[in-house]
């Protein structure tokens, strides 16, 4: 891939990413006044199922497709790029249409005996329309960005989030008044709506795609082989995915059971998870946005100079990246920490989310900072130990969920996910000492930016208390705050010009 090709279509994708997370946001936030805090509990109660379909079906097919589609086209053999992707689609679909099957057929038995929530029972049953669509569109998409063509997985994403915002808003009025399992309903119609328009965008521009190119070669692969190749990769990455997510879903599946025999009811156990997933999480992973799209900016300068022993270029990569994580970490959690009453007035109307939020301030910076180190960890090809360590994770947050949950509450579950995030970013950052030997500036990197955190926030929480309470003047506090964030880490040295230009995707290497 050329630098050109590979800056543009990380812009590309950026961009999605970025329009897809605001869209998807903002549809939380009119979920959540819509059904309200139980009703999104059920919702996010079905989300991990619906991710773990995708792990079981799509996950290692689009890596897979992507790689192999790449490989060929370098080779110039189009035929064997069509073979690809027809078997995988056939493997896919085989896989994607049993579990559709069953998801249907024993729908009521999976939301009573596993979920032990009888009312998310009609949404599973429709969202397992979803799952042959899902899985097709998802190795289309692998085929385009093996192709270096990322407008279009891009813009089926946009696509896909438009097209749900819009099948809720016109099924609400019908189905909201019914219950609370058919305003559920209501939001698995998008999910339904949007993967079958997102499949058929990008079908449809595969076909026309493939005319237009007049990829007509015979394949010089045997179907013995191809399959072979296939499912070399595929399964592995399938596998590796697909245990990560179902230990997240059990997580999930957990919090609102272990949280009755806290003493909540049923439905105030529904709502406290509501609360917590579907509301104050959203919250704090949306200026993750910005770190994803400087990773993933990043991330290729590692795998290529770790493939020549470029060791002084892997430092000042990995140094800038940490950095800039770091200061935007540290930054969103000042904000949160700061302002947490503050932020959810502007975002829902109301403060009781605060203490929530407060909570999840601590927990921000650790895990955007593991979201980086996984990336580079990525890069430099630590496979296994991502795995390994996922695996740790989901443990150590699972026994908290588990053992503590019905003495401590939800408070049990914060503290978990915590620890599990602290032991897993320094294990991670052990590695990336251990794999570069590099030496990582604790002063520049995490010091400094706590620093200039703490005295914008404490500067501008004393402004805030001697102001008239209003939307805007919050707003215009926050971005205040913000604004004498990067002046203090300017002051303190933090951005040097050599760091600048890295973080600029190196413009002049570019050209």
């Amino acid at each position: 891939m050329s630098k050109k090709a590979l800056i543009t279509g990380t812009l590309i994708l950026t961009s999605a990413s970025l329009i897809t997370k605001c869209i998807g946001f903002f549809y939380r936030v009119y979920m959540v006044n819509l059904i309200g805090t139980e009703g999104m509990g059920l919702y996010q109660l079905i989300m991990p199922i619906y991710m773990l379909t995708w792990s079981i079906t799509s996950s290692g097919f689009t890596t897979t497709i992507s790689k192999l589609t790449a490989q060929e086209k370098a080779k110039n053999q189009t035929g064997n790029m069509g073979r690809i992707l027809k078997q995988s689609l056939f493997m896919t679909l085989t896989v994607s249409m049993l579990l559709s099957g069953f998801l249907f057929f024993y729908a009521d038995w999976f939301a009573l005996n596993i979920l032990k929530e009888p009312r998310t029972a009609l949404s599973f049953r429709i969202l397992a329309i979803a799952i042959p669509f899902m899985s097709s569109g998802s190795c289309i998409r692998g085929y385009f960005f093996g192709l270096q063509n990322a407008l279009v997985p891009a813009f089926s994403q946009v696509i896909e989030q438009i097209i749900r915002i819009i099948a809720i808003y016109f099924t609400a009025s019908l189905l909201v008044p019914l219950g609370l399992s058919y305003a559920c309903v209501c939001a698995v119609i998008g999910i339904v709506l949007g993967e079958i328009i997102s499949f058929l965008f990008v079908f449809c521009n595969y076909i026309h795609f493939k005319r237009k190119k007049k990829y007509i070669k015979k394949p010089t692969l045997s179907s013995f082989k191809t399959l072979h190749m296939i499912c070399a990769m595929a399964l592995p990455l399938t596998a590796s995915r697909m245990v990560s997510s179902l230990l997240s879903t059990i997580e999930n599946i957990l919090i609102p059971q272990r949280l009755q025999l806290f003493g909540q009811s049923s439905a105030d156990a529904i709502s406290t998870y509501g609360e917590l997933t579907g509301m104050a999480m959203p919250l704090i992973m949306l200026p993750s946005a910005f770190l994803t799209s400087v990773s993933v900016s990043l991330v290729p300068e590692i795998s290529q100079a770790s493939a020549v022993k470029q060791n002084s270029k892997i430092a000042s990569t990995v140094s800038a990246t940490l950095l800039f994580s770091s200061i935007l970490s540290i930054g969103a959690g000042i904000v949160f920490a700061v302002f947490p009453k503050e932020v959810c007035y502007i975002v829902y109307g109301h403060s009781d989310l605060g203490g929530l939020l407060f909570l999840l301030a601590f927990i921000c910076p650790f895990l955007y900072m593991q979201m980086t180190l996984n990336g580079l960890l990525n890069g430099l090809g630590e496979h296994i130990f991502l795995f390994q360590s996922n695996i740790l994770s989901s443990i150590i947050t699972i026994g908290f969920i588990y053992f503590l949950i019905p003495v401590y509450g939800i408070f049990a579950y914060l503290g978990g996910w915590f620890f599990s995030l602290l032991i897993t970013m320094g294990l991670s950052l052990y590695k990336i000492v251990h794999c570069t030997q590099i030496h990582i500036p604790l002063g520049s990197c995490f010091f400094k930016p706590l620093l200039a955190g703490l005295a914008s926030g404490l500067t501008i929480r004393y402004v805030i208390q001697i102001g008239s309470p209003s939307k805007a003047f919050f707003l215009f506090c926050i971005c205040s705050m913000m604004a004498l964030y990067f002046l203090c880490l300017f002051a303190l040295g933090c951005f040097k010009k050599e760091t600048s230009m890295l973080l600029l995707y190196r413009k002049k290497a570019a050209k």
